[in-house]
Formats: structure tokens, sequence, C-alpha cells
């Protein structure tokens, strides 16, 4: 069987899945994936709908915004496959900041990432976790910058904390000017990536879609056993124009952080804060259900 996967933008924090591509892990496990080239971030949700794309990889943000505007049928997208279980984004500034805690941000000039909108809808929910005003912390955003002109601007003085992931945050950090502020992570569990696929294409493939997660699992147990430097010569093709010291830097950041699962079954804790990161910043209207969202893989218990 032939499975059509579409990548999603490409970024190191995806590195499992160019893993299972490199090692040709699904053609081991007796079916082929067709892996489609990356586009813009979500690009391929309406293909993964209408049924022309089988699967692709992103945010459950994606199903939960889904599951919030249209009324569920065949074309309602589910997830399955957990790989990315933590922020992958990073706060980094001016040593001269000294030591720091969030809620000095009410305070300095931050950007607002604006290739995708989880990493600030995960943010304003730490801030207001914290008790912080986040509608006057917004009002005070610069938005429109791209994480590259965030750096730009951080060095030119306009801004004060830039709102990144690797491997720019470790480029950036080999100054020695510049220090980490804040690590998405240390949040806890939010789930970030996981495969997603619609109920159709469920019905249809759950056989190898069930494979397919099988391969994930020896894939995951595999690279938390594996030695960055090793990560690094399976997936360096994939980042030509990065250097191989700071692609391990950041292999060995991630893995230090648990930003990747050590299964892809599916955390209800992430997942819950993942919808409540996005219910309060009001990107959906209602926090949604864990069981609407997930295929029979991850369906909890009853």
């Amino acid at each position: 069987m032939t499975l059509t996967l579409a990548e999603n933008f490409r970024a190191i924090f995806y590195t499992p899945f160019y893993l299972l591509k490199t090692l040709g892990l699904a053609e081991q496990a007796g079916f082929e994936l067709k892996w489609l080239p990356p586009g813009s971030p979500g690009g391929a949700i309406e293909s993964i709908k209408n049924g022309s794309v089988d699967l692709t990889w992103g945010g459950p943000m994606r199903v939960m915004k889904d599951h919030d505007t249209t009324p569920a049928n065949g074309q309602s997208l589910l997830c399955f496959g957990e790989v990315v279980a933590r922020d992958p984004f990073f706060l980094i500034g001016k040593k001269n900041l000294g030591r720091f805690e969030l809620a000095q941000l009410r305070q300095l000039r931050l950007a607002l990432v604006s290739e995708v909108p989880t990493p600030w809808l995960c943010l304003q929910a730490d801030l207001r976790d914290l008790g912080l005003n986040v509608a006057k912390i917004e009002s005070s955003l610069k938005r429109g910058l791209s994480m590259n002109e965030q750096i730009q601007a951080l060095k030119a003085g306009t801004l004060d904390a830039a709102h990144l992931f690797e491997p720019l945050a470790s480029e950036l950090l080999t100054d020695p000017d510049y220090q980490l502020l804040y690590a998405g992570h240390t949040r806890g569990p939010t789930v970030y990536t996981t495969l997603i696929c619609s109920r159709d294409g469920w019905d249809k493939h759950h056989l190898a879609f069930t494979a397919l997660n099988d391969v994930l699992c020896e894939l995951l147990t595999w690279m938390h056993a594996q030695t960055p430097a090793m990560i690094v010569t399976l997936v360096q093709s994939f980042f030509p124009g990065l250097s191989p010291r700071i692609l391990e830097h950041t292999i060995t950041r991630y893995l230090q952080n648990g930003i990747w699962a050590q299964s892809p079954k599916m955390s209800k804790t992430g997942f819950d804060r993942l919808s409540y990161s996005l219910h309060s910043g009001g990107f959906i209207r209602t926090q949604i259900n864990f069981a609407t969202c997930v295929t029979p893989l991850d369906q909890p218990n009853t």
C-alpha cells in the first residue's frame, strides 16, 4: 500500500519524520510513503480534507480549529502519532537584562511570531497563568516580523526579546551578548506536532495508519537511545546550509529538554494544555474535547 504524506515546512523539531524517511522504516514495515514536498505551515490541510492527500504532520491546533468551526463529517480532521510533545520555542534577549522572569515582559519590547500562531498562543497562556494583563502586553507587541527579522531588530536595539525556534536560537546564543530568557518546554507537556488525517481517511487506511504509528513507536524509542552526533549524520541533508556543529547542538538541546515524545501515544495532558492555550487566546471558541479529535489509537479507556 502507498500512502501520500505531505511534509510540513522544514524545521529541526520535525527531525523524527526525517529519520523515518532516511531510514526507510515505512518500507521495512511493508508499505510505501510517497513524500510530498514541504509547503507553507498547514498548507496540506485542505488536501487532507478533500482526500487528495492521506496524511500530513503539524499542530493539533489545526484539528482543534477544524472541530471548533466546521460541523462533524467525513472530512473532519483527526490526529494520532504524537512526535513533538513540548513547546520548541525560546525567548532570547540581551545579557544586560540580567536574571529574567516572565513578568518582566510587561516592560520589554517583544515581537509576535508571524510564521505560525501556536508559539504566542502558548506563551500568552503562560503569562495569563501568572496573573498578567495579557491584553496590555499584546497591544504593544511588534507584529509582522519573521523570526530572522526579529533577530535583526534585536541586534539593532529595537526589540528586547525575540521568540525563536532552533537553529535560530542556538545561532544567536553563540554570541556572548545574548542569553536564554525562557524556554517553552519548561511549561510541561504541550502536544505540538502529530500526524493528521481525516475521518474518511482513517476509515479507509486505518490498518496502514496503525502500522505507521507502530513504526513511530519503534523510531522514537530508537532515537532517544542515539547520540546527537549519530542523528546529525542521518538528517544533515535536510539542512544543507546549516553547520553540523550547530545542528548537533540543537538536537542535543531538544533531546535534553524532552521536546520529542517518548511514545506516539497522544498525551491527554499535553492536548488539554494546548486546547486551554488556544481557547484563552481566542483562537477557538470552546476548549476542544480530546476524544473527538483523536483516532481510535488514542481513545481514552471507558
